[in-house]
């Protein structure tokens, strides 16, 4: 049921979708074909203007109903994988550039949070913004101490309006999925509530300044990328106050080649910070699109807004990593195979008509030179590819897929010779080599020493108490003999179960001091004697704890 105050928005949107020629879209649900005639026999049809394409039409609808909308349009397109390729690459061109609002009613909500007045918090503050887009602007400010500072402002009651907005999206997806055949594909509703989400946690700045205060501590003293100080002290849910970086937009060629900036090198930058967040820190930048990028005089990249962010558990590290690796040997059942273990296709998918679909979409790509191979687009095809099989959406993996075509796409564009997967090998190899060779074993070694040193005097406890509770009934000997040989048997069982808690204490002890002391004891020379001493009596004792090794 739609809510009276929710009527005006409504006519308002069929207004612009009939502006803007997209009224067929309603009339092609299951609802209105039945109306399909009457539709063609209205006036304002017999002089329609097909000059523009349907996907440039959709762009220019979602400008022209406002910011909410806009933003619905920038998310839907990192959703190649649910909307036809014209209409998602139409609209990754939406511009999230509004009108700004009035700078008194920004120093309003500054003094309103602060409980103070600007002057008192500010030497300098510039009600002119910088910049403006549909959930906050940015404006220009000078500390106490002299430091160049921008102020972000929360819109003055944009809450209220994508709360509003949201609802409205919520119906409309709901009477999608009924009478839109393409619903069940599209899943309409999961579309609004990923926005929904994503929309509201922009909203808090405070979530924002975190974000920017971890990807500066991963990047803390890197050649790569700088992220600019968030200033605590000054940030609210609806403010956020930041060092301000001078920088060439990396948009603006010209100025980069005026600071004889290295496009190859720069473009190479890029790769490797992508993969560096993503696989080093599992923590990335997930709008890296050139509005957010910066080139700083050294060179260095420099980043802004940091409202969508991305993270990958260890799991998906791995797949993804290996999937990557997979890809470019063309070792396709493989790639089935991890798809499948990873979960993200059902388990009884058939791994053999998997690996032939991947094959089909890979094969005439890889007849191209490597340096014209698109790796996001690649991505971008095996999860189309993956949707026949029932492919659950993973939205970290599609937040990944919009940043990797960002930054290909960026670097492409400054040095179009940018061979991605050369970038990008080396690195994936290395990391796939630290996580599972010695390296790699040492690290968890380290990770959980402390809690195997906690567990460690339990164990003699815990094992003798699982003995008790899973001890079969004593056989009843039937002569003297029989009760001797019972005996025996029984003595020896508890040598070598004494002997086995005994080893394995050792050997954990041993491995609880291999990784408390760190990644330089991988070589025996520099370990401490005391070590590898508890390993050796360890082995030895579980050695003859074995059955028929009794003394």
């Amino acid at each position: 049921m739609i809510h009276p105050r929710h009527l005006l928005r409504l006519l308002h949107i069929n207004h612009v979708l009939v502006k803007h020629g997209l009224d067929e879209l309603i009339f092609a649900t299951h609802l209105f074909r039945p109306l399909r005639f009457f539709f063609y026999m209205l006036p304002w049809n017999w002089a329609r203007r097909t000059d523009q394409p349907r996907a440039v039409r959709v762009r220019l609808a979602l400008e022209e109903l406002g910011p909410i909308f806009v933003k619905f349009g920038q998310i839907l397109s990192t959703r190649p994988d649910l909307l036809p390729e014209d209409i998602a690459k139409e609209l990754a061109k939406l511009q999230d550039q509004v009108p700004p609002f009035a700078g008194r009613l920004a120093r309003q909500i500054v003094e309103h949070a602060y409980g103070k007045t600007v002057a008192e918090a500010f030497q300098s503050f510039d009600e002119q913004p910088l910049a403006s887009a549909s959930i906050a602007q940015v404006h220009a400010a000078t500390l106490k101490n002299g430091r160049d500072v921008i102020v972000k402002v929360v819109r003055p009651g944009i809450e209220r309006a994508i709360r509003s907005d949201i609802e409205l999206l919520h119906i409309l997806a709901g009477l999608a999925e009924k009478y839109w055949r393409e619903a069940r594909r599209l899943r309409p509703r999961e579309v609004v509530a990923e926005y929904e989400k994503t929309i509201f946690d922009e909203l808090d700045l405070q979530r924002e300044g975190a974000s920017a205060s971890q990807l500066r501590r991963n990047f803390s003293g890197s050649p790569l990328l700088y992220v600019p100080e968030v200033f605590w002290e000054l940030t609210r849910k609806n403010v956020m106050v930041m060092e301000r970086i001078h920088g060439i937009p990396i948009s603006d060629l010209s100025a980069l080649r005026a600071a004889n900036i290295d496009f190859k090198k720069l473009s190479e930058n890029g790769v490797e910070i992508f993969f560096t967040q993503v696989f080093r820190d599992s923590f990335f930048h997930a709008d890296m699109h050139p509005g957010n990028i910066f080139v700083g005089p050294d060179g260095r990249y420099m980043a802004v807004d940091f409202g969508i962010m991305g993270m990958l558990s260890p799991e998906d590290q791995r797949y993804l990593a290996g999937n990557f690796l997979a890809f470019f040997q063309r070792d396709y059942r493989r790639v089935a195979e991890l798809h499948v273990e990873s979960g993200w296709v059902p388990a009884d998918t058939r791994v053999e008509e998997f690996e032939a679909a991947i094959r089909t979409v890979c094969e005439p790509i890889f007849q191209k030179p490597l340096n014209e191979i698109s790796f996001a687009h690649i991505l971008v095809r095996l999860f189309q590819t993956a949707r026949r099989f029932n492919m659950e959406i993973q939205p970290q993996l599609v937040l990944l897929q919009k940043t990797l075509l960002n930054i290909e796409g960026l670097g492409r564009q400054l040095y179009p010779e940018l061979d991605l997967w050369q970038t990008a090998k080396p690195f994936l190899e290395r990391w796939m080599s630290e996580q599972f060779g010695v390296r790699g074993w040492v690290k968890n070694l380290r990770r959980n020493a402390l809690e195997w040193s906690v567990a460690l005097p339990e164990i003699p406890t815990l094992v003798h108490q699982m003995l008790k509770s899973k001890s079969a009934p004593i056989p009843v000997a039937d002569t003297h003999s029989d009760l001797r040989k019972l005996q025996l048997e029984l003595r020896r069982s508890n040598r070598r179960t004494y002997r086995a808690i005994a080893g394995g204490s050792f050997i954990l002890s041993a491995v609880i001091l291999l990784g408390t002391h760190g990644e330089n004891l991988v070589m025996f020379g520099s370990a401490p004697l005391l070590t590898w001493m508890f390993g050796a009596v360890g082995a030895v004792v579980l050695i003859f704890s074995w059955p028929g090794k009794d003394s």
